[in-house]
């Protein structure tokens, strides 16, 4: 290699950044040993920013910014580092600074979880020990507060270098949202994309603080401890047989189109009772205007307790009932029809 050479690859003529590698947030232009010709082009993509950096003997100052296009580098494009560097406007000597390259795409369907479970205090059930997961998207709005908080003076500066700090901002400001909330957690579960919206508020001033934009922040599992969904299911399910003239009636028009599908079953059963008498009233009006009630009571009677049955049958298979419990309920549907 002749000294022509050797000196040729030490001025920059043009200044870019391809993007090769997914996933960069922050990228530093190779400037070991080299020096920016004066009148070099920069060249910036859409999506992205270019900053040239000072390095100075007090400190270090975020000078001239570049977003998208191409620039002739000379003391009018620059007049930030002119100023710091104490150039007049005649100034054509190579130069040295560094210079950053920023992506501003959106990095999107970025994983948020809560690794333990958050206490909360529900208003229903007390104490909870809740878990919760999602994702997010953000971009970078602001440059400086990135630049001197995150990225730094590293090379490069990636979404996995940031993923870890992002969740935990995710999860302390989760926590702080939930311990206040006086919302239910059933309120919560039922309504994923307002308490979406909501945690988007409590994440996105931390996120600023680093000159990110919250993009979108989404709520896409809320969930107990198993053993306290099991109970939340057992108590529903009491709930729901308490409350037995409701639950009957409910139960019979549930079961009706199933009973025209399955004659031979107990809904068919009681389907058929109830069609039965329907088509007697039908043909013989005076009999059932001289006694009202009491033809239907009967078989009204035996079409609900019978749907019930089968109810708290399946209620049985599933584990919501013991066996016990099922055996008394039994009795008591079948002491009413004998």
């Amino acid at each position: 290699m002749g000294l022509f050479d050797f000196v040729a690859k030490q001025f920059v003529d043009v200044i870019q950044w391809t993007e090769d590698e997914a996933g960069v947030l922050a990228w530093r232009y190779p400037m070991a040993g080299m020096e920016i010709q004066n009148g070099a082009q920069l060249v910036v993509r859409e999506t992205q920013a270019a900053v040239f950096i000072d390095e100075g003997r007090v400190s270090t100052q975020f000078a001239d910014r570049f977003d998208a296009g191409t620039y002739t580098l000379d003391t009018n494009t620059l007049p930030v580092l002119t100023y710091l560097k104490n150039w007049d406007k005649f100034f054509e000597s190579p130069f040295k600074s560094d210079v950053y390259f920023f992506s501003l795409r959106e990095q999107i369907d970025r994983k948020w979880g809560s690794t333990q479970p958050i206490t909360v205090r529900d208003k229903e059930f007390g104490p909870l020990r809740i878990r919760a997961f999602g994702s997010y998207s953000y971009r970078i709005a602001d440059l400086e507060p990135f630049w001197r908080k995150l990225s730094g003076t590293a090379e490069r500066y990636t979404v996995d270098d940031l993923d870890g700090q992002l969740r935990a901002i995710v999860l302390t400001a989760l926590g702080s949202y939930l311990g206040g909330s006086d919302v239910a957690f059933v309120d919560m579960a039922a309504n994923q994309a307002e308490f979406s919206a909501r945690l988007k508020e409590a994440v996105a001033p931390a996120f600023r603080e680093y000159g990110l934009e919250l993009a979108s922040f989404f709520l896409q599992s809320l969930s107990l401890p198993e053993e306290l969904e099991k109970h939340l299911d057992r108590a529903a399910a009491q709930r729901m047989v308490g409350d037995l003239g409701q639950y009957t009636r409910f139960q019979t028009a549930d079961a009706l189109p199933i009973a025209a599908e399955n004659p031979g079953g107990i809904a068919g059963i009681g389907a058929g009772m109830g069609a039965g008498l329907a088509m007697a009233q039908a043909m013989t009006p005076n009999l059932a205007q001289a006694a009202p009630g009491a033809a239907t009571a009967q078989p009204q009677a035996a079409e609900d307790a019978l749907a019930l049955i089968e109810k708290l049958g399946d209620l049985l298979a599933k584990g919501l009932l013991t066996q016990a419990e099922f055996d008394a309920k039994k009795a008591e549907l079948l002491a009413r029809i004998r």
